[in-house]
């Protein structure tokens, strides 16, 4: 990969719009288009992959023929970075336009890694060449736009954060251009649909290991949409996700977001309040609160689910607000909040129980899993710890589940001290080979 590699947001911005939502889409879309077109020219998902994390800057002239048929503009337009010529040599048009996009990206665009930083400014001008394009009317592109951000909720929980965050950045700079048109009742629909994506984005910059300011500006989007779309439950679900985002080492504003999200000027639905409540038991349990005052809470958990509607099908990102959040995932998040009240024993026991029921997205079983090992090393037992951890670990390690290797990373320091026992050997051999690799 080149030195300087910068993502390249207008090529990800320009084929979600067009409803190529993933890499697969965009490959299949593009060798239909050559064959269509008798060029020899054909691509893997591995080449979209390369153009679109930046490895890759300028197409060889047979895919730049392909790009520009499918996309009816230059390629310059795309973010591709032509070669550098000697001085005198550029098109004075495309170079002005390809000078304009480097400037622009340089002024919006951070990175963390190979993680992208980028706020709305910055994704509403990378999306500017594909504005307008779009096929059918905007009522389509509303029901376009769903569908793709629901695709891309699923795809962080089968494969991780960075497969899903650049679908979801484009979704998110779509939304923002179109709302900019629409009349007012799509304009409110769409900045709805925003709002819940901007709650995505904020968790895959989470996960993915983005600075925090990354993380709170999408938070705060989200908020902003929510308000401006009249919708408070959304609102106070993203109060939930700020508190769910806070570091376990801030657990006082942890507790305070989470008691927001239940006691504002709003009402919750019943399964994301049972979450919200879920949350200021670990909370009170990371400010020292007793194991009793935590079960309390837990409790008026459990009860606010009993007053959930069932779940009106699988659960999107767009659908109910919080219709994921079952009894299985409030008992095993339990487990979590009785660890950190020090009640190692019970978390176990919680944990043996619920998750082996194969119910969890991996994401969710590598960082529940994560947590296991982390309250069976508490409980005293490294062999078991160590194996657990490895188990989460087979799952976290490919896709880059940032939370669920945090926690592994504070089990592997739990397991410090037993480190002559093979299995804890192991285990934190193979993750310090894993942050090597990173």
């Amino acid at each position: 990969m080149p030195e300087h590699a910068v993502a390249n947001w207008c090529l990800v911005a320009a084929r979600v719009e067009r409803g190529w939502h993933t890499q697969e889409d965009f490959a299949a879309a593009y060798d239909e288009k050559a064959r269509e077109r008798r060029e020899q020219a054909r691509i893997s998902v591995r080449q979209v992959r390369r153009w679109e994390s930046g490895e890759s800057t300028w197409p060889n002239r047979d895919a730049r023929r392909v790009l520009q048929a499918m996309f009816g503009c230059p390629v310059e337009d795309l973010g591709f970075r032509r070669p550098a010529r000697p001085a005198g040599r550029a098109s004075g048009a495309s170079r002005r336009q390809l000078e304009e996009c480097d400037v622009d990206r340089r002024t919006f665009l951070g990175l963390a890694g190979a993680v992208p930083m980028l706020d709305l400014e910055a994704l509403e001008h990378l999306t500017a060449a594909a504005r307008g394009t779009h096929r059918g009317g905007e009522r389509e592109l509303l029901t376009h736009l769903r569908r793709a951000l629901d695709d891309a909720a699923r795809a962080d929980g089968l494969v991780g954060p960075h497969e899903a965050l650049p679908t979801a950045l484009g979704i998110l700079a779509a939304i923002s251009s179109a709302a900019r048109t629409a009349h007012d009742d799509l304009r409110r629909e769409l900045l709805a649909l925003g709002a819940r994506g901007a709650e995505l984005a904020a968790w895959l910059n989470r996960d993915a290991g983005a600075p925090a300011p990354a993380v709170a500006y999408w938070h705060h989007q989200a908020a902003e949409w929510a308000t401006l779309a009249g919708d408070e439950a959304m609102h106070a679900y993203v109060l939930l996700r700020q508190a769910q985002a806070t570091d376990r080492t801030d657990a006082l504003r942890m507790l305070d977001l989470a008691r927001a999200a239940t006691t504002g000027p709003w009402t919750l639905p019943a399964r994301p309040r049972a979450e919200a409540l879920q949350q200021q038991a670990r909370a009170l349990a990371l400010t020292g609160a007793g194991a009793d005052q935590v079960a309390r809470v837990l409790d008026q958990a459990h009860a606010a689910l009993d007053r959930a509607a069932p779940p009106s099908g699988a659960a999107t990102c767009t659908g109910p607000l919080g219709d994921a959040y079952t009894r299985k995932r409030l008992i095993v998040q339990s487990a979590i909040c009785y660890r950190e009240a020090g009640q190692s024993a019970r978390a176990v026991s919680l944990f043996g129980e619920h998750l082996a029921t194969g119910v969890f997205a991996p994401r969710d079983r590598a960082f529940f899993g994560a947590q296991y090992s982390g309250a069976l090393a508490s409980a005293g037992e490294p062999d078991m710890a160590a194996a657990a951890a490895m188990d989460s670990l087979s799952l976290a390690a490919g896709a880059r589940f940032g939370q669920a290797l945090a926690e592994l990373r504070r089990t592997a320091a739990d397991l410090a001290p037993h480190d002559r026992r093979p299995a804890v050997r192991e285990f934190r051999r193979r993750l310090g080979e894993l942050a090597t690799a990173v």
